[in-house]
């Protein structure tokens, strides 16, 4: 990447849904709403970072992302929605229900990427190197912004596990050493060429 401005990027993913609840496979193909959990999640994390002077907000396309972070779009924060935010594909196991079969072909699609074959994929779905492609896109238009030092971005969480390995300069293989909960905040501030992470996985907002 080019030499841009500094920046400080708090990166979240978005609020429970039922299907998260119920352990269903939503990915980016599933355009489903929060439950009252995760309005209350969004909530909380808006009451403790609200005086935080964020300069802009990037959502993906999917709702669950828009509705987590309502609260800011509503008092005014400038709001960009960015497919490259989008939640990685997973294809024909999206709507479905964890069943043996289900759990063997996942157990196995991860195998795959922790062995380093990061265009293994389901049918239909995305692999890391197809989500990565956009997710560059995205990161370069974010620190491409001159007037923007602050950010929030909500996102999901695999695509959230993909793009800290991008930040951290790390192989896709170590994707699963960061954790997603429901609305789980990472910072990492950025100096024009190198990301440093100063909060990893916070939960404190829901304490």
């Amino acid at each position: 990447m080019s030499k841009q401005k500094s920046k400080r990027l708090y990166i979240i993913r978005h609020g429970e849904t039922d299907l998260n609840k119920n352990g269903i496979v939503q990915g980016r193909g599933i355009d489903s709403d929060l439950n009252e959990t995760g309005i209350a999640q969004g909530e909380a994390f808006y009451k403790m970072y609200k005086n935080i002077s964020f300069d802009k907000v990037y959502t993906s396309k999917l709702k669950r992302t828009h509705q987590t972070v309502a609260h800011f779009i509503k008092e005014g924060l400038a709001w960009e929605q960015l497919e490259g935010l989008d939640e990685l594909a997973w294809g024909e196991y999206e709507g479905k229900k964890s069943t043996p079969e289900l759990r063997i072909a996942f157990e196995q699609l991860i195998k795959d990427w922790a062995l380093g074959d990061y265009n293994s994929k389901t049918v239909g779905g995305e692999s890391p190197n197809e989500v990565n492609t956009r997710q560059i896109a995205a990161i370069q238009h974010i620190l491409a912004q001159e007037n923007e030092e602050t950010v929030l971005i909500c996102m999901h969480g695999r695509a959230m596990r993909l793009l800290m390995c991008q930040l951290m300069n790390r192989s896709f293989n170590h994707m699963d050493e960061y954790p997603h909960q429901n609305t789980s905040l990472y910072i990492l501030d950025y100096d024009g060429e190198n990301f440093t992470m100063k909060t990893f996985n916070s939960l404190t907002h829901l304490q």
